[in-house]
């Protein structure tokens, strides 16, 4: 029978120095993140090498994830994040869109674009809140629509700041479709296009997931999940030459959502 989380190691389950938590949830969440960095599914030995703890403490905390359902195992004795956490990420994506809104409404008051927050969810970009602009021709994203990372502005603001090896093995998992004769399609080409993002501190995304329109964006510093927001338009409206009035906009609002989920309180 698998343990219950009662039956966790009194070493694991005194409190873990500075931190002031419990050190077996610590570490329990610690396995679950690598997990859904590497893509949802892992050993038990990719894990201990990421993570450093001993394989016999990997195996009672996975076990007892699997026993509340957070975790399953595969018939090849793999594991992969549990149905469990649908609701959990359902729910948190939600309020972190509750909380973004006022700030994605200052984007559309300063730029008169619809502007957009998005996370990194495994290997997709989904879309968590959103604030029309008030142009009757205007951009429109579901939210909760979910799309590859390698088409967007959003994808590629989250994507720039994570090391190349990572970037690579998801877009390996994900391969690279074209949106529109626009989108980039060679890792390479990508890789170089990050490093131009980390380089100017915002990322661009023109006429590469839908033709006529064009997307800045840029990541939320220091978020709790990997969050970016954006403001997209026709490429009319949002042309090159906007670039200096729209990105500081951005970037300050980003600055100060980044302030607001710290703290927890709307704005």
């Amino acid at each position: 029978m698998p343990p219950s989380s009662a039956s966790t190691s009194a070493a694991e389950a005194k409190p873990a120095g500075a931190s002031g938590g419990v050190q077996s949830l610590e570490r329990a969440f610690d396995l679950l993140e690598r997990m859904a960095d590497a893509g949802g599914e892992v050993g038990l030995s990719e894990l201990a090498g990421s993570s450093g703890l001993p394989l016999p403490t990997i195996h009672r905390l996975m076990r007892t994830l699997v026993a509340c359902g957070y975790v399953r195992q595969q018939p090849n004795r793999r594991y992969a994040l549990g149905p469990r956490l649908i609701r959990l990420g359902e729910s948190s994506s939600r309020l972190l869109g509750t909380w973004a809104r006022p700030f994605l409404a200052r984007l559309v008051e300063e730029t008169g674009e619809t502007a957009n927050m998005a996370l990194l969810d495994g290997d997709e970009i989904v879309y968590v809140a959103q604030v029309p602009s008030r142009h009757a021709v205007r951009m429109f994203t579901e939210v909760g629509r979910r799309v590859l990372p390698h088409t967007t502005g959003v994808g590629k603001a989250l994507l720039a700041g994570h090391p190349p090896e990572e970037v690579r093995a998801l877009l390996a998992r994900t391969g690279m479709p074209a949106a529109t004769d626009k989108t980039i399609t060679d890792p390479d080409v990508f890789l170089e296009e990050l490093a131009e993002v980390r380089r100017l501190g915002y990322a661009v995304d023109d006429n590469e997931q839908e033709i006529g329109v064009r997307c800045f964006a840029v990541p939320v510093p220091d978020s709790p999940t990997s969050a970016a927001i954006s403001i997209s338009g026709p490429t009319g409206r949002v042309t090159e030459a906007s670039t200096g009035k729209v990105v500081p906009v951005l970037q300050d609002v980003a600055a100060k959502l980044s302030v607001a989920l710290a703290n927890q309180t709307p704005a």
